[in-house]
C-alpha cells in the first residue's frame, strides 16, 4: 500500500477498535447487567473488565512499537513472543473465539432485527430461538458473501456507522430525560431478588471490552503504528469506559429494574427516537461481525502458514492474497455458533477464550520485558501492568468457571504437546531463550561461592570418548552416573596437527537425537595433540558454579606415549578432578548390569 494511502489513528486504529466496543452487548444486555445486579454492581464488574483490557492494551500497544505485528494480528505476538508450540495453541483458541464472536453479534442484530413488529409481520415471523437461526444463519451467508467481494468495505463505511453509534448514544441519552414513564420510583442500586450470579453477569458482558485489539491488526497498514497504535487503542478504550459507565448510571436512574431484566431492545424502547438507535445497533452488530469474518480467517491463515493447522488453509487468492479457504471454516464455526442461538450462552464462551488470549498476551509482555535485552519498546509501561493483566484474567477465569478453565487449558496443552512433538518452528528467535539465560544467570549468581559438601554434591562430568560413536559403552555408563540431576558433556577431539581452528565457536556443539538426554551435552574440538588438548578442556572448560568435577577417559591400552598419558592423569589429579578410567572388556560387556566394582584409591 502506497504511504499516501495508510491510515492514522483515527481511521486505522480507534475508529475499528470503538466499533467493536460501542457494540451488541451495550445496545442489547448491559440493561440487563444493570437491571440483575443493580448499579454497584455493574460498576464493579465494568471497572474490572477495563482492568484487564486497559493492562492488555498497554501491553500489546508496547509489543507493537517494539515488532511489526503482521498478519494474524494477536497470535502473531504470542507465537513470535512465547514460541510457536504455544502460540500456535492460543491462536488456535482465538481463531475459534473470534468465529464465535461473529455467531454473538450477528445473533444480537437478530434478536433487534425480530424485535420490531413491522418487520417480523413482513415476514412472517415472531421471536423465537428458531427465528434466530434462520434469519442469523441468512445474514452470515451475506457477509460472508460480501467479504469475499470486497474486503474493503469495512474501512469505507466505518465513518457512517460511527455517525450512527454516535447519534444512537444522543439519542438514549435524552430519552432518559424525555421518557418519564420509565422512570423508576428510585434508582436500582442493589441485586434483584432473583438475580444471576455475579460470574454469570461478568461473563454477558466482559465480550464488550474485546474490541480494543481490532486496530492492532492494522499495523502494516498505518502510517506510524508505533504512534498510531497505543493511542488509537488506549483512546478506544477510555471512549469506552466512560460510555458504558455513563450508560450504566443512566439505565439504574431513569429505567425500572422489571424492564431492564425482561426487555433486551431497552435502550431502543427508552430512546428519544428508536429509528436513531436500531442504525446504532444494525451498524455496530454488522460491522463487528463483518470484522470479524475478515480477521478470523486471516488468524487461521496465519497459522496455516506456520504450519500450525492444514496448509489448506494457507492459501490465498488475488492480489490481496484473500484466506478464502480458512473463511470457509470459520463460517461453519460461526454457523455453529448462530445454531446455538443464544446471545448469553455465546457471549459466555467468548468470554473464556479472550481471557485466555489476554491471559497470555500480558504473560508475553512481561517475559520480554524481564528477560529479552533486544525488548526495546518506544511506547513503554511497567512490568507491574502486565503481571496485573495476566493475574486478574486467570484469576477472573477461575472464578468464573473452574472446569471450563481447566478443559480450556487442558484442550490448549494438548495442543501445545502435538506442536511440541512436530518440532515446527519458525525463522525466529523466541523470548524462552532469554528467559532461560536470565534464569540460568540468577542461578549461577546464587551458586557462585557457595561450599559444595557431601550432601549436595552432584557429578558435572567430563567425558573423552575419543567418539561418540566409535566408544557407546562409555557413554552409556557416564550417562549412568550423571543420572537424572548431574551434567555430561562428552568430548570429540579431532587431531590436526596443521589447523588451528577447525571448528568455530557456533560448530562446537553438536546434536545427536540418539544422545538428547536432559544434562548431556555433546562438543567437538579441534586440537593439534589429543593430551594437550584434553588438559587444555579440563583447565577452562565449565562456567563459575557448575565447574566440572570429574573426568571419565576410556583406559589407554593401545596409547602410543604411555608416559603422557600418565603425566596427563597426575595433571588431572592436581586440578582436584576425579578421575575415572574405564577398562571395558568387549567379550563380557556390560553383562547383567547388576554389579559395578570400584577401585578406590586411597
Amino acid at each position: 500500500m502506497p504511504k499516501g494511502n495508510k491510515f492514522g489513528t483515527f481511521s486505522g486504529v480507534f475508529t475499528p477498535s470503538i466499533l467493536t466496543i460501542l457494540g451488541v452487548i451495550m445496545y442489547m444486555r448491559l440493561g440487563w447487567v444493570v437491571g440483575q445486579a443493580g448499579l454497584w454492581v455493574a460498576l464493579v464488574i465494568i471497572i474490572l473488565s477495563h482492568i484487564i483490557s486497559v493492562t492488555t492494551g498497554l501491553s500489546i500497544s508496547s509489543i507493537a512499537t517494539d515488532k511489526k505485528i503482521k498478519a494474524g494480528g494477536i497470535y502473531y505476538i504470542l507465537s513470535r513472543s512465547l514460541g510457536l508450540p504455544m502460540g500456535g495453541s492460543i491462536g488456535i483458541a482465538l481463531a475459534i473465539g473470534t468465529a464465535l464472536s461473529i455467531s454473538m453479534y450477528i445473533v444480537g442484530f437478530t434478536e433487534n432485527f425480530l424485535s420490531i413488529p413491522q418487520i417480523a409481520d413482513f415476514i412472517g415471523f415472531s421471536f423465537n430461538i428458531q427465528a434466530v437461526r434462520i434469519i442469523g444463519s441468512i445474514v452470515l451467508a451475506v457477509l460472508v458473501i460480501i467479504a469475499m467481494i470486497s474486503t474493503s468495505l469495512a474501512i469505507k463505511t466505518q465513518y457512517f456507522i460511527l455517525t450512527a453509534i454516535a447519534v444512537s448514544l444522543i439519542s438514549i441519552f435524552a430519552g432518559f430525560f424525555i421518557n418519564v414513564e420509565f422512570h423508576p420510583t428510585i434508582p436500582v442500586l442493589s441485586y434483584a431478588k432473583d438475580h444471576a450470579s455475579a460470574e454469570t453477569i461478568f461473563a454477558i458482558f466482559f465480550p464488550a471490552v474485546t474490541g480494543f485489539t481490532a486496530g492492532v491488526a492494522m499495523s502494516g497498514d498505518l502510517k506510524n503504528p508505533k504512534k498510531n497504535i497505543p493511542i488509537g487503542t488506549l483512546l478506544a478504550i477510555a471512549v469506552g469506559f466512560i460510555v458504558y459507565i455513563s450508560l450504566a448510571v443512566g439505565f439504574a436512574f431513569f429505567v425500572k429494574r422489571d424492564i431492564l431484566i425482561s426487555d433486551n431492545n431497552v435502550a431502543m424502547h427508552v430512546s428519544w427516537n428508536p429509528a436513531l438507535v436500531v442504525a446504532g445497533i444494525w451498524g455496530a452488530t454488522l460491522s463487528s461481525a463483518l470484522g470479524g469474518i475478515l480477521g478470523g480467517p486471516r488468524i487461521l491463515q496465519a497459522l496455516s502458514q506456520d504450519k500450525v493447522t492444514p496448509r489448506f488453509f494457507a492459501k490465498g487468492y488475488g492480489p490481496s492474497n484473500e484466506p478464502r479457504n480458512a473463511l470457509l471454516l470459520i463460517y461453519l464455526v460461526a454457523e455453529s455458533g448462530i445454531l446455538i442461538g443464544d446471545l448469553n450462552v455465546i457471549a459466555g464462551v467468548v468470554t473464556m477464550f479472550y481471557l485466555t488470549s489476554y491471559g497470555f498476551i500480558n504473560l508475553a509482555y512481561v517475559l520480554e520485558s524481564w528477560a529479552n535485552t533486544d525488548f526495546r519498546p518506544s511506547f513503554k509501561v511497567s512490568i507491574i501492568n502486565g503481571i496485573i493483566g495476566f493475574v486478574f484474567a486467570f484469576l477472573i477465569m477461575l472464578k468464573l468457571d473452574f472446569i471450563s478453565m481447566f478443559l480450556a487449558f487442558v484442550i490448549i496443552g494438548v495442543i501445545f504437546l502435538i506442536l511440541e512433538r512436530r518440532q515446527i518452528s519458525i525463522d525466529k528467535s523466541n523470548v524462552w531463550q532469554s528467559v532461560w539465560f536470565s534464569i540460568i544467570r540468577r542461578g549461577l549468581s546464587n551458586l557462585n561461592g557457595q561450599i559444595t559438601d557431601d550432601t549436595n554434591w552432584q557429578p558435572n562430568i567430563i567425558l573423552f570418548s575419543g567418539g561418540t560413536n566409535q566408544r557407546p559403552y562409555l557413554m552409556e555408563f557416564s550417562k549412568s552416573l550423571v543420572g537424572n540431576f548431574g551434567f555430561l558433556t562428552n568430548f570429540d577431539l579431532i587431531v590436526d596437527k596443521n589447523a588451528d581452528v577447525l571448528f568455530p565457536k557456533y560448530k562446537q556443539a553438536v546434536k545427536n537425537k540418539e544422545f538428547n538426554d536432559p544434562g548431556v551435552f555433546l562438543r567437538r574440538q579441534t586440537v593439534k595433540d589429543v593430551y594437550d588438548g584434553i588438559e587444555m578442556i579440563a583447565r577452562t572448560y565449565g562456567f563459575s558454579g557448575i565447574d566440572p568435577n570429574t573426568i571419565i577417559l576410556g583406559w589407554a591400552r593401545n596409547s602410543k606415549d604411555p608416559s603422557r598419558f600418565v603425566k596427563l592423569l597426575q595433571t588431572l589429579n592436581s586440578l582436584d578432578y576425579n578421575v575415572v578410567l574405564m577398562d571395558y572388556d568387549t567379550r563380557y560387556k556390560f553383562g547383567k548390569y547388576s554389579r559395578i566394582d570400584i577401585w578406590w584409591r586411597g
